[in-house]
C-alpha cells in the first residue's frame, strides 16, 4: 500500500488510497469560496478589489460520544466561513500568507481541530490563480479549551405569551424588532390546551417541553419570519445571519447538566443567561428581576416595543 502522503486538496482517489492507515482523521471542507476584497502589496491593488477563493481542509479528531445525528456534537462548516469572514474584517492586508496563518489559528482554537489546510488564491491578478497553501497544526499538549472562532452577537431574548401570539400586534412587534437590527431570538410556553399527564416524572418532562416546541410552531405559522430551531449551532447561525429564530427547547434542555424546571419564566431566564443576552423582553408575561440583565416589559395592548 501507498505511504504516500497525499494533499488535503487532492482527488478523493488519491486520498482513498492511503486510508488504510492508522490514525487517519476524518475532514470537512470549504470549496471555491470566492470573496471580493481588498488585499495585496502592490499599489495596483490599493483602493480595488479583486476576487479572491478559499479551499479550506479540517482534519477532525473523533467525537467523545455518539453523534446522534446532533448538529451541537460536530465541529459546524460555519466555523470556517466564520474565520475567513472574520479575518477579511479585522483589517486589510497585504499578504495571503498571512491571511492563511490567521484562518489557520482561528480554526484551531477549536476543540476538535487537529490540523488545517488553507489554501487562498487571487483570481484577477494574472493568466492564472495566484495564491498561497500552507498546513498547520494542532500543538502536542494544545489545551482543548482555548477561545473558540467567532462568538455570534448578543441577542435579544424575547419571550411571547400566549395573548401575544395570538394578539394582532404580533406583526408589528416583529416589524419593531427587525427595525432595530438586532438580533432576536423568541421565545414562548406550552400553549393552552393541557398536555397528558404522565406518572413517570422523567417521561412528564419530555411532555411538558414537547408542549412548548409545539408552541414555537404555531408562532411560527402566525409570521413566516420566524423559523422554528433547536440546536447551539442553529441558534448561533441565526443570530449572524438576521434570522428571527424561535427557540424549541427539547433538544437543548434535555442535553444541559444545570436545566431549570419546566416553568416559561425560569426556562427563558436560563436561556437568556446562556445565549448572553443584552436584553430579556416580555411581551404579555408579568416583569421578573435578572441580575446583569436588562429586562422589558411591554403590556399586550401596546403595539410597539
Amino acid at each position: 500500500m501507498s505511504t504516500k502522503n497525499p494533499s488535503a486538496f487532492d482527488s478523493l482517489d488519491a486520498r482513498a488510497s492511503v486510508n488504510g492507515q492508522a490514525n487517519v482523521n476524518d475532514r470537512i471542507s470549504l470549496r471555491d469560496h470566492i470573496v471580493t476584497v481588498e488585499i495585496g502589496a502592490f499599489q495596483a491593488e490599493r483602493g480595488t478589489t479583486q476576487r479572491v477563493s478559499f479551499d479550506v481542509v479540517v482534519e477532525v479528531a473523533p467525537p467523545p460520544g455518539p453523534i446522534d445525528d446532533h448538529v451541537d456534537r460536530i465541529l459546524s462548516y460555519d466555523t470556517i466561513t466564520q474565520a475567513i469572514s472574520h479575518e477579511l474584517a479585522a483589517g486589510r492586508l497585504n499578504l495571503l500568507e498571512t491571511l492563511a496563518e490567521r484562518i489557520c489559528q482561528r480554526i484551531l482554537a477549536e476543540p476538535q481541530a487537529q490540523r488545517v489546510h488553507v489554501r487562498i488564491q487571487k483570481l484577477d491578478r494574472g493568466p492564472g490563480a495566484l495564491g498561497v497553501e500552507i498546513v498547520r497544526s494542532k500543538a502536542t499538549g494544545e489545551q482543548d479549551n482555548a477561545p473558540t472562532g467567532v462568538s455570534p452577537p448578543d441577542p435579544w431574548v424575547v419571550f411571547l405569551s400566549n395573548a401575544a401570539i395570538a394578539s394582532q400586534n404580533l406583526s408589528g412587534w416583529i416589524d419593531n424588532l427587525g427595525a432595530m437590527q438586532k438580533p432576536v431570538i423568541l421565545c414562548v410556553g406550552a400553549g393552552d390546551v393541557a398536555a397528558p399527564v404522565s406518572d413517570a416524572k422523567p417521561t412528564q418532562r419530555h411532555i411538558d417541553l414537547l408542549a412548548v416546541d409545539q408552541n414555537a410552531w404555531v408562532l411560527a405559522g402566525r409570521d413566516a419570519r420566524c423559523v422554528v430551531v433547536d440546536t447551539k449551532t442553529e441558534l448561533d447561525w441565526g443570530l449572524r445571519n438576521n434570522q428571527i429564530s424561535v427557540w424549541a427547547p427539547s433538544r437543548i434542555i434535555l442535553d444541559a447538566v444545570d436545566a431549570p424546571p419546566i416553568d416559561p419564566m425560569a426556562l427563558v431566564q436560563w436561556f437568556a443567561g446562556q445565549m448572553g443576552a443584552e436584553c430579556l423582553v416580555l411581551i404579555g408575561a408579568p416583569a421578573v428581576i435578572c441580575e446583569n440583565l436588562a429586562v422589558m416589559v411591554v403590556p399586550i395592548d401596546h403595539p410597539g416595543i
